[in-house]
């Protein structure tokens, strides 16, 4: 068994042929849990939860929509009703070209969304490119304050090491998919216990190469659990088993 935790199965490239991607998904053995970008992705993603065992949720407002979509809290909390949603994400910062014109307004969005986790006790999804110094800062922020508490994972890891073991240091995951085959992340692998590691897709996007496709979806993640193995001199098996093990405990499945 393996656990995708980041994929986008609620993402219209999977329109024409989700019933046949999560068949594929159940002949392999693979749980994934579909995160939203916004609310109408979010409700999708709860609706594919909603009607097939091996799959779950999480709902959230992605930084590069903060600028069009309003974040009301009231909304993605009543999707929070399903026990299937085990997450709020992908939430947090992104300065990519364009998107770093509304800095202010990501955080603000994220900083209500970190609270929503918190109300709900839910583990947080983190989204951060090109923007780890502030979202750290953030967090280091947060977490000082008394009596605020909160789970996660740094999905699609980008930084340093530096930055790996700051995220570390305060009790995240990091999760790794195909940004692995675009970026030389092999020192933080190296480095980050095995018991902290997550392992996803990020499907449609981020397409490992051995899987000769167009178009990436949940049962290659078997491809990055592969490679972490190689990277850690150790057996396939327990990546997948420590892994899956670490998704269970993190997202509470």
């Amino acid at each position: 068994m393996l656990i995708d935790t980041h994929a986008h199965l609620n993402f219209n490239a999977f329109k024409d042929d989700l019933d046949k991607v999560i068949s594929r998904c159940n002949e392999e053995d693979i749980s994934v849990i579909n995160v939203g970008s916004n609310y109408e992705t979010s409700k999708k993603a709860v609706e594919i939860a909603e009607k097939n065992d091996n799959m779950y949720a999480a709902i959230g407002l992605h930084p590069i929509h903060a600028k069009d979509e309003n974040f009301d809290a009231s909304k993605y909390r009543s999707l929070c009703k399903s026990n299937k949603v085990v997450a709020i994400g992908e939430i947090g910062i992104d300065y990519l070209r364009e998107y770093a014109l509304f800095k202010d307004k990501q955080k603000e969005v994220f900083l209500k969304q970190m609270d929503l986790a918190k109300e709900l006790k839910l583990p947080v999804i983190f989204h951060c490119r090109m923007a780890h110094e502030d979202l750290l800062e953030i967090l280091n922020y947060k977490l000082k304050t008394i009596n605020y508490k909160l789970n996660g994972v740094v999905h699609c890891f980008t930084g340093k090491w530096r930055d790996a073991q700051q995220y570390l240091d305060m009790g995240f995951h990091l999760g790794f998919n195909g940004i692995i085959y675009k970026l030389n992340l092999k020192k933080v692998i190296e480095e980050t216990p095995i018991e902290k590691i997550l392992i996803e897709t990020d499907c449609p996007y981020l397409i490992p190469p051995q899987a000769e496709a167009e178009r990436n979806e949940p049962i290659f993640v078997k491809y990055i659990a592969q490679d972490i193995a190689d990277v850690k001199k150790i057996d396939f098996q327990k990546v997948a088993e420590i892994t899956t093990q670490n998704a269970k405990n993190l997202f509470n499945i």
